[in-house]
């Protein structure tokens, strides 16, 4: 009987054998993995229309550059004598920061929007004007940047106002509000008198421009009236040839002293 024991009872009898792991097949020899490099970040493309349209300024149906990327440069100088002098070279935004102004005459090749910002860069008048002296403390002087918005402010309220170019309306007024005439001292043997004297057409441009900013300046100081809105009516009103103009205020009186002194 015992032969024929069970052969789980006799496993069980005998001692345990630790079972080794059999080692592995020695497998293909595999290349070092290493970290992927990193690929630049690929830019952001725009199609070259797009990047022609960020580059290039705005311009006309007529294929020109818009001033402020909104008004035309098709304009008309009929002063003859200010034709050469009034600058409207096609530019969207006029400031070349006076590259040439050590040349000759620098100032006739400058854009007229430009030379009317820079005549606003002033700390006032400095002498009594109605009564008082307008002084702004310098909140203007050298902000080319903020006397262009002011121009641009002011353009938008004259092209609402009259329905046309403020380009326009601008060389307009700068016409009707320059002087022909002037007067100057002349001594002699001690005696000093005035001498009605012909004003040069860049004189008198400039004297238009100095007192159309100055008018901007004065009917914005002490007054609720923004100075874009000052600019924009002094403008109008000189373009329309108005008495209560100050520009126009001004040349006649500057044409006057002339007639008297001759």
């Amino acid at each position: 009987m015992a032969d024929t024991a069970p052969k789980s009872a006799v496993k069980a009898d005998a001692p345990e054998q630790e079972v080794q792991p059999q080692p592995a097949a020695p497998e293909a020899a595999q290349p070092a993995k290493t970290a992927p490099e990193r690929q630049p970040r690929a830019r952001r493309r725009t199609k070259p229309a797009q990047k022609e349209a960020q580059k290039s300024p705005a311009q006309s149906p007529q294929g020109g550059i818009l001033l402020f990327d909104k008004y035309g440069y098709d304009v008309e100088v009929q002063d003859l004598s200010l034709k050469n002098y009034i600058n409207i070279k096609p530019i969207a935004y006029p400031m070349t920061f006076r590259r040439n102004s050590s040349k000759s005459f620098s100032k006739a090749g400058l854009n007229i929007v430009e030379r009317l910002a820079n005549s606003l860069m002033r700390g006032g008048t400095g002498s009594k004007v109605g009564g008082h002296v307008i002084r702004t403390k310098g909140r203007l002087q050298g902000k080319k940047v903020m006397t262009t918005r002011i121009i641009m402010g002011a353009f938008e309220r004259i092209s609402k106002a009259t329905g046309k170019n403020p380009l326009q309306v601008l060389i307009r007024a700068l016409e009707n509000s320059a002087p022909i005439e002037d007067t100057t001292r002349v001594i002699y043997g001690g005696i000093t008198s005035n001498v009605a004297v012909d004003i040069s057409a860049s004189r008198r441009l400039d004297i238009a421009i100095r007192n159309i900013s100055m008018a901007a300046i004065i009917g914005a100081f002490g007054n609720k009236r923004s100075i874009s809105d000052a600019l924009a009516n002094e403008i109008m009103l000189a373009a329309n040839a108005d008495i209560n103009s100050y520009a126009l205020k001004r040349k006649n009186e500057i044409e006057r002293m002339a007639r008297s002194a001759k």
